[in-house]
């Protein structure tokens, strides 16, 4: 098979009008278009949005200046001073922290916040720290590992 044999088959497809062509073509005179106005004159009508001189809805509508993240990354956030309770050298997940009671609900993966005191070396496995929270947990003589 080659480009040439790849044509619709005969009678498939219409040809296409022919406007202003005389009464003989069926489309002569103002060819369908009506008698005057924009929308029978040649070349393109109006642009999308035009409304004919009234404010468009596009200027009508307000400025908005945020918009919402249609896919939000959510944490399960917890600061530091919470952890200090714990026993030293422990490791510290999400899993253990629900089971222990610091945190109630899974809210996705474990984010490590920087706020409060820590004094208490642990080895810590979360999906995300902040710069203060890392910080602080290897001054006390702790681990982080991003998971």
């Amino acid at each position: 098979m080659r480009i040439p044999d790849a044509v619709p088959k005969k009678g498939s497809q219409k040809r296409p009008r022919r406007i202003g062509r005389g009464i003989a073509a069926g489309q002569g005179a103002s060819g369908g278009f009506g008698m005057r106005g924009q929308k029978s004159r040649s070349g393109s009508g109006t642009r999308p949005g035009f409304e004919g001189g009234q404010l468009p809805l596009y200027r009508r509508l307000p400025k908005l200046k945020h918009f919402t993240v249609i896919n939000p990354k959510n944490y399960t956030t917890i600061n530091v001073c919470k952890l200090a309770s714990l026993p030293a050298n422990t490791e510290v997940t999400l899993t253990s922290l629900l089971e222990s009671g610091i945190v109630t609900t899974n809210d996705g993966p474990l984010k490590l916040l920087g706020d409060g005191d820590l004094n208490v070396a642990l080895n810590v496995k979360a999906a995300a720290f902040t710069a203060g929270a890392r910080s602080k947990i290897e001054a006390a003589g702790g681990t982080c590992e991003v998971v």
